[in-house]
């Protein structure tokens, strides 16, 4: 669902998200801020949590989409960014500055553009949408590029892979893409110069030990990529996290089809994880916190974990409710 800003003073702002974004320039001083937003796909609402206020008040607002997926939020602009699986359509809310309950619809792309839309990933102007295969859509997956104008999201590109989709994370012009029902994971250099039309991926990889690929994110502070496995959608006890460190490295010596090794991973299993169908995830490179979206148990939550130095099932740190819980986003200045 994103924008990945990294900075180590208040005068460069940070986005870290679950999926998912590049690198801009600000020249201004900010104000140190941490804020985390979620969506869920059946409640018609977004959550908004300060993480650095002392009161930690989650607020639950109202949003004109049922079923949202790929959560975001630009501070600058007060805006939350979803991908509407209701409406079928990229869709902006403002409001959140206001403490208004319900938010007002700013900007939205066109309808029917996408259909079973799982995931966005934000650079600049430019967001990227996953469609996953769907009866809706004629069982196509596809990435629709859009490019945001005052009046709206214009489609400037589609790119279609020959894989089922779920999270992506862009990491400076460099997509990285899960592919689902599958452990492995794919990168496209430079996407946004392919032309639109079928596209393959510069390098796919198995991750050894995953059964099941959904949130993705990636830290370039701390060199971390963090992938969630929901194994077997049915079971809401077999799920996992699993970290790779060094990961620029660990995927660049990775041949083409290669396998990143359990030996070049840290992993999260059990029963006291409470990782069933973890479907989202963030991270924050400042506190090391590890935000997951977890559909499967008691109705949706966010898990909180510390970041682990060893595998094993590690507890979470914090467990809240969020009914339906299924995209999650940290903001990080």
């Amino acid at each position: 669902m994103k924008n990945l800003l990294i900075g180590c003073t208040v005068s460069v702002l940070a986005l870290i998200s679950c999926d998912n974004n590049d690198s801009l320039p600000l020249t201004a001083e900010v104000q140190a801020e941490a804020k985390l937003v979620t969506s869920s796909n059946t409640t018609g609402k977004v959550t908004f949590l300060d993480l650095l206020s002392e009161s930690q008040t989650i607020s639950s607002l109202t949003i004109g989409s049922l079923d949202a997926e790929g959560v975001s939020y630009n501070s600058e602009t007060d805006e939350v960014l979803v991908a509407s699986r209701t409406n079928n359509r990229l869709e902006t809310y403002k409001g959140i500055k206001s403490n208004l309950s319900i938010l007002n619809l700013s900007l939205n792309s066109l309808t029917g553009d996408f259909t079973n839309a799982r995931e966005t990933a934000v650079s600049g102007d430019k967001v990227i949408v996953v469609q996953d295969e769907s009866a809706s859509n004629s069982l196509v997956n596809k990435f629709f590029v859009y490019q945001k104008t005052s009046s709206g999201f214009t489609l400037q590109k589609t790119f279609t892979p020959k894989f089922k989709l779920w999270g992506i994370h862009l990491e400076g012009n460099d997509l990285y893409a899960v592919v689902d029902l599958t452990g492995d994971i794919v990168m496209y250099k430079d996407i946004m110069s392919n032309p639109s039309g079928d596209i393959t991926p510069t390098k796919r990889v198995t991750i050894e030990g995953l059964t099941r690929t959904h949130g993705i994110t990636y830290s370039s502070v701390d060199n971390v990529m963090i992938l969630t496995d929901v194994a077997s959608a049915a079971s809401a006890t077999d799920g996992g996290l699993v970290l790779i460190k060094n990961f620029s490295s660990v995927f660049a010596s990775t041949a083409n089809s290669g396998t990143i090794a359990m030996s070049n991973q840290i992993r999260i299993y059990g029963p006291n994880s409470l990782l069933g169908n973890p479907v989202d995830v963030a991270y924050d490179h400042v506190t090391n916190k590890i935000y997951v979206a977890e559909r499967a148990n008691a109705g949706g939550q966010v898990l909180v974990y510390n970041y682990p130095t060893t595998s094993g099932d590690a507890t979470p740190a914090s467990v809240r409710a969020e009914a339906a819980v299924t995209s999650i986003f940290l903001l990080r200045k």
